[in-house]
């Protein structure tokens, strides 16, 4: 398995589904714009997301694939069965029990994850009545990560990165159709999140099938895998999941700031995300289960490979995202965001956001890239252990920068927390002689940053004058900002294969 062809495979299909999710924004950012329905729905699907990512892409999976790797490097086809039925079993009923609890208990939920709502009784009644459509969600992408870690394991990446597209079809289908058919119409919205949960989970279990791993019904709790994976679930929730729980924290915030701040800061977090998943997640993706199974093999050199492959590729495409999402902020909102009732000040409190968000970009990839390190060999305590000295200190930065900087202040206490967090990850590997750099790394740092610089000058000369992207037709910006993505891309491009740099010196075989 060639680990950059893997790379580009998932890639190219998180490619396809962030497009898909600006269409989707675009179509929100339309019918509903900035207030009071939308930072209620977007506080309502917060919570069931945030769960998502936490316990079903964030603790299961960290905890699930390096088990399930190594039963299959080590056990029979049968011993790897009895775990996969085991650990579907188990989560089902969890699932189930958690939903019911999220659905009844909705207005609690909102009170603690979103106090400042409480003094808008409107707002109050719209979030709780979102969130009850919503919660269940968790239930279905749950078991869409299980199937995801299953077909990552076995090496069937492109199916799992393809199944988010399903999320944002029913998002615009809904957004575009069937919102006046709902009082009030961003109830559309909620419901589109139900559907798409379960049409992300049916696409998946045919391709499980394919390759004879459905799972089954065989509830064993005492099953010695099973508790391997809840005992290591525990505190890596923690340890995968800081930035996570800091946004749940920073919505706390946002909900005592001016009606719109929310909203502001999904719209730039949904910016940041398209790189962030693009390279982060999908390096993740590929690498946990290559790790696992060297791991399993015992083979130490080829571990600390691997893991500088996945540095040397993140900083390679992050840092040069990271330095373009700052500069051209403010013509990638107004293009895929200023329409309807999205407006001009909107677009320019987003923009505060997503530079302040920027700053902690690389920081944010790199995470995705060394937890995985620890999580692999089945080391929870480490992450953990810089995870809640994260969460604390970007708390510390939350309450020094919301005063002077507003909603802006939150976004660069995450970004700041997630350069923290990656710096700690990074100094744990080479003090436990986990990850040891390969030759070329002075050279090859050298040439991204003369690069970056390049590219940024060229970007920045070329973005012009603001209040054109604020008063331009969707007609002209778009093609506007497609060459600004190019110019950016050429001048980097350009630049690094006029220092050197090849495709060829990133191809890394992985192990199947």
């Amino acid at each position: 398995m060639n680990l950059l062809r893997a790379l580009g495979t998932v890639s190219s299909m998180t490619l396809l589904s962030r497009v898909l999710g600006f269409v989707r924004d675009f179509f929100i950012a339309r019918a509903f714009g900035a207030g009071l329905a939308t930072d209620a729905f977007f506080v309502a699907f917060r919570i069931p997301n945030l769960l998502r990512r936490l316990f079903a892409e964030g603790a299961f999976s960290q905890a699930f694939v390096p088990v399930l790797g190594e039963y299959k490097a080590r056990q029979t086809l049968e011993e790897t069965r009895a775990l996969l039925d085991s650990v579907a079993s188990v989560l089902f009923l969890a699932l189930v029990v958690a939903a019911a609890l999220g659905v009844l208990g909705a207005p609690l939920i909102i009170y603690v994850t979103a106090p400042g709502f409480a003094a808008e009784p409107e707002k109050f009644a719209l979030a709780v009545a979102l969130l009850r459509i919503t919660f269940p969600y968790i239930l279905f992408i749950s078991l869409v990560a299980l199937a995801a870690g299953i077909l990552n394991t076995w090496s069937r990446f492109a199916v799992p990165a393809f199944t988010p597209v399903l999320l944002n079809v029913s998002f615009i289908v809904a957004a575009a159709f069937f919102a006046e058919r709902f009082d009030p119409p961003v109830l559309a919205l909620a419901w589109a999140v139900f559907a798409g949960g379960i049409l992300q989970l049916a696409f998946q279990l045919p391709f499980l099938a394919r390759i004879g791993v459905l799972p089954r019904w065989r509830l064993q709790l005492r099953h010695p895998g099973v508790a391997r994976i809840l005992k290591l679930m525990a505190p890596a929730v923690f340890g995968v999941s800081a930035s996570q729980i800091s946004l749940l924290i920073n919505t706390v915030f946002a909900s005592f700031l001016v009606s719109g701040s929310v909203s502001w800061l999904y719209y730039a977090d949904r910016l940041m995300e398209f790189p962030a998943g693009l390279l982060g997640a999908a390096l993740g993706t590929i690498l946990l289960p290559s790790l696992s199974r060297v791991h399993a093999r015992a083979d130490a050199d080829e571990y600390a490979r691997l893991l500088d492959f996945g540095l040397r590729v993140t900083l390679l495409l992050a840092v040069p995202a990271a330095a373009a999402l700052a500069v051209i902020a403010l013509p990638l909102i107004a293009t895929l965001f200023q329409y309807g009732r999205f407006g001009p000040e909107d677009a320019w409190m987003t923009r505060q956001a997503l530079v302040a968000y920027s700053v902690g970009l690389v920081g944010m990839i790199l995470v995705k890239i060394l937890a995985p390190g620890f999580y692999a060999r089945q080391n929870v305590i480490t992450p953990v252990r810089i995870a809640v000295l994260t969460l604390v200190a970007t708390q510390a930065m939350n309450l020094a920068f919301i005063v002077p900087l507003k909603h802006a202040g939150l976004a660069l206490a995450i970004g700041l927390g997630a350069c923290l967090n990656a710096g700690l990850l990074f100094r744990a590997l080479r003090r436990h002689g986990i990850y040891r750099a390969q030759p070329g790394w002075g050279r090859f740092l050298l040439r991204v940053a003369v690069s970056v610089c390049l590219m940024a000058f060229a970007l920045q000369f070329a973005v012009g004058d603001a209040q054109w992207w604020l008063d331009a037709a969707a007609l002209r910006k778009v093609p506007a900002l497609a060459g600004l993505v190019l110019l950016g891309g050429a001048v980097y491009g350009g630049s690094l294969l006029a220092l050197g740099v090849r495709p060829k010196d990133f191809a890394r075989q992985g192990v199947d």
